[in-house]
């Protein structure tokens, strides 16, 4: 029997759960790297017990952590977590430096910053990690601030992708209220060249030679608090999610809208049609069915909560602007926690199983493509991350 395997970052550490294609009873793990915040964590397609998590400290700096044995053990393939003079952890593994240009050994470029004014990219952390489609050792990764990282040898090193900064565009990015942050990375699986990425608050954009460059698809994206609402960068793109069997049709949950493209990004169209409010972070399709797609809607961009207190995620069955709320079992009063840009994922078990978490702890199940929901776990530290693997 199939089974799968919920990988779930907290602000406060990493938690493993596991079921039977059944999907009833979980065995929960954790928390791994108790204490640290766990942006992301994702298993290699090519190899589900080789699994990427990405463990950080605002005070203590930034750790890839890998495994592979589906969790049960880890090890940092850069080096291990050092100590300062005064005995605090340090985030010594896998450091991210920025491309300089050839030229003058000055940064590539620099970035917007709040003010207006121009800024020097500085690294913090990473946001998330995409594992290769055909090889367990390459896994990319987008970090703040914003820039896309390669590594080729398992995370013992990275390398900047530098053609993204360099587009021309950089200079016009600028944070959004959580930091200037590269979070999506979608693969083509039909086309290995070609590769999307989204960042709060630039955009989204496409590379169709393996990063080699990078073009900004944000035709037709809107966006009110920009002096130029259709400008070519400078939106605040929150999540985008992909079909695989499907790979040029995209749909964004971006700050304000639901979004939707068919022609690899070339061009958008809003989708939002009845949903309450089309304010959100998180968005994703079903394995099976390319149209169904889910959101959660929250009630604006400064209360970060469900609408009238009621966890709702709502389902498209064609693609968008036709929406249901699905509420069977999710708490509909008193409720106000926040569902995040990486929080979502869905297994490929039949029916499809869709799973997030909240920033209140719990991590919610539906082994029926969202018509019915219950909590797998309740008690968590605060979710950043939800990842979904299918065990044959």
């Amino acid at each position: 029997m199939s089974k799968v395997r919920v990988l779930v970052g907290t602000r406060k550490g990493a938690f493993i759960l596991t079921a039977d294609g059944k999907r009833d009873k979980w065995e929960i793990s954790g928390p791994h790297f108790a204490g640290w915040e766990i942006y992301h964590m994702k298993g290699s397609p090519v190899d589900p017990d080789r699994i990427y998590a990405s463990q950080t400290s605002g005070w203590f700096g930034q750790v890839v952590q890998r495994s592979s044995d589906g969790g049960k053990t880890w090890e940092t393939p850069g080096g291990g977590v050092g100590r300062s003079p005064e005995g605090f952890p340090i985030g010594e593994s896998n450091r991210f430096v920025y491309d300089t240009s050839t030229e003058s050994g000055t940064p590539l470029t620099t970035h917007q910053w709040y003010d207006g004014t121009q800024h020097p990219w500085e690294f913090k952390r990473v946001w998330h990690l995409e594992p290769s489609l055909t090889d367990p050792d390459t896994v990319f990764a987008g970090v703040e601030d914003a820039a896309i990282f390669r590594s080729t040898d398992g995370a013992h090193s990275w390398h900047e992708l530098p053609g993204l900064r360099g587009n021309g565009t950089g200079p016009r990015w600028q944070p959004g209220a959580g930091g200037m942050c590269l979070h999506t990375i979608i693969l083509d699986p039909g086309n290995p060249q070609r590769m999307y990425v989204a960042i709060s608050a630039a955009g989204a954009f496409r590379t169709d030679d393996g990063g080699k460059s990078w073009t900004p698809i944000n035709r037709g994206l809107r966006s009110q608090f920009l002096p130029d609402e259709d400008a070519e960068v400078g939106h605040c793109v929150h999540h985008i999610a992909m079909h695989p069997e499907h790979p040029n049709r995209l749909f964004m949950q971006k700050h304000w809208d639901v979004m939707r493209s068919d022609n690899a990004g070339d061009s958008w169209s809003e989708v939002s049609g009845n949903l309450p409010t089309d304010f959100g972070f998180v968005i994703d399709v079903h394995a099976h069915e390319p149209e169904t797609i889910y959101v959660v809607p929250i009630k604006s961009d400064s209360e970060h909560y469900p609408l009238d207190g009621k966890l709702q995620v709502f389902r498209s069955r064609c693609g968008g602007n036709e929406w249901e709320p699905l509420t069977k079992g999710l708490p509909q009063s008193s409720c106000y926690v926040n569902v995040l840009r990486d929080a979502m994922s869905v297994d490929r078990l039949d029916k499809c199983g869709i799973y997030f978490g909240t920033t209140g702890g719990q991590v919610f199940a539906s082994a029926d493509a969202g018509d019915s929901w219950f909590p797998i776990v309740s008690h968590l530290p605060p979710v950043l991350s939800v990842e979904v693997q299918t065990l044959e």
